[in-house]
């Protein structure tokens, strides 16, 4: 049954752990501001119930966000009976499009059991932490494809690790695409702002990621250690929140870095600090496609990445090295102080947009994906 009329948008439920500034979130807020929201518009489910950094935005948008208990083993009873009356309350949602991956599984149960006709499962990732929940993520991992009727994905990796070969030729990839005008570097800018913030004669490292061991901030840590032992000019700029970030404050304080460190938390002006930067450090342990390493590039920024990053995350190859983290840090080190000296840097527009990576034309894509999946049935 199609619920939408000649005045009223489709309603689209995605489906989030938390809206604050991750790299699925940043992708679909990209999105939500470029789609032609009088036919198509966004609501979005939560597990936790402390605001998120977009919450606002969204609210200004148009969006309802609705909070659920948080995915645990221990709430599994309620969590379904939970998700089984958001939809005897709400049944103008023939949209589900799922950004936790695998752990989507009830809200994708529950929608097929209800003949909604279109549930998209998006891989956002190429990989999960190693924790006590282990055992159930993998578990999930392998049943959530039974139920949704579409497939997305990042990227070929990121589709590979979730879907495996049996979806492949079904799946979707959705560019993690950017406003490229926004992160359109400009010398000038880069000047003002360094200047503004005393920085003009700094070299500056910059990492934008949730603090999770995922993102391998330890690391990061002992690479710009070994890099402020060369050059006691350096700075590290690290933007994001996250579990593991008290822990990284006192390894800091540890080594007598915490007055070469910044720790910025959640930031709206990305665009800016992308212009403040001079080499973006990125050593995770696993990754789908991160919306930062495409800023950054849009940047023109040099990128010292893991070889963890899926390799079509290169959009500029002169942009990126990748690096073993089999590597010690003192090698990584040497790979970012190659470019204390300064380079040329230049602007990547006609890169990123031949590329497939403009909002503008994959918005448009999404949003006629949305309309097609339920007119067609």
């Amino acid at each position: 049954m199609l619920l939408k009329t000649e005045n009223k948008p489709i309603r689209v439920l995605q489906l989030f752990t938390t809206l604050n500034r991750g790299g699925a979130e940043t992708m679909i807020m990209n999105y939500y501001r470029n789609i032609d929201r009088t036919k198509v518009q966004f609501d979005f489910t939560v597990h936790r119930q402390e605001k998120g950094a977009y919450e606002d935005e969204i609210d200004f948008l148009g969006g309802k966000i609705y909070r659920f208990l948080p995915f645990h083993p221990k709430n599994f009873i309620a969590y379904k009976r939970q998700i089984s009356l958001f939809f005897d309350e709400h049944p103008e949602y023939q949209i589900i499009h799922g950004h936790v991956s695998h752990l989507g599984y009830f809200f994708y149960k529950e929608a097929k059991k209800r003949g909604i006709p279109c549930i998209i499962i998006h891989s956002h990732n190429t990989g999960m932490d190693i924790d006590i929940k282990a055992p159930f993520h993998v578990y999930f991992k392998y049943v959530s494809c039974k139920y949704p009727t579409h497939y997305f994905s990042c990227g070929q990796k990121a589709s590979e690790w979730l879907f495996g070969k049996r979806h492949d030729k079904k799946v979707h990839i959705l560019k993690n695409a950017i406003d490229t005008k926004t992160f359109f570097y400009d010398k000038n800018i880069s000047y003002t702002v360094k200047k503004q913030i005393n920085l003009e004669n700094k070299f500056v490292i910059g990492n934008i990621a949730r603090f999770s061991p995922q993102k391998n901030h330890s690391f990061l840590i002992d690479v710009f250690s070994e890099i402020y032992n060369k050059n006691k000019n350096s700075l590290l700029i690290l933007v994001g929140d996250g579990q593991l970030r008290l822990q990284i404050e006192e390894k800091v304080k540890s080594l007598h870095l915490e007055n070469a460190v910044l720790f910025l938390g959640i930031r709206q002006d990305i665009s800016e600090l992308m212009q403040v930067f001079d080499v973006f450090l990125f050593p995770s342990l696993y990754e789908g496609l991160p919306v930062t390493l495409v800023e950054a590039q849009a940047t023109g920024l040099k990128c010292i990445i893991s070889d963890r990053v899926p390799d079509d995350i290169v959009i500029a190859p002169d942009l990126v090295e990748f690096i073993s983290l089999k590597r010690s840090s003192l090698y990584w080190a040497e790979k970012v102080l190659k470019y204390e000296e300064g380079y040329n840097r230049k602007n990547t527009y006609v890169e990123i947009k031949n590329s497939g990576y403009d909002i503008l034309t994959n918005a448009k894509w999404l949003e006629q994906f949305y309309l097609d999946s339920i007119t067609q049935k």
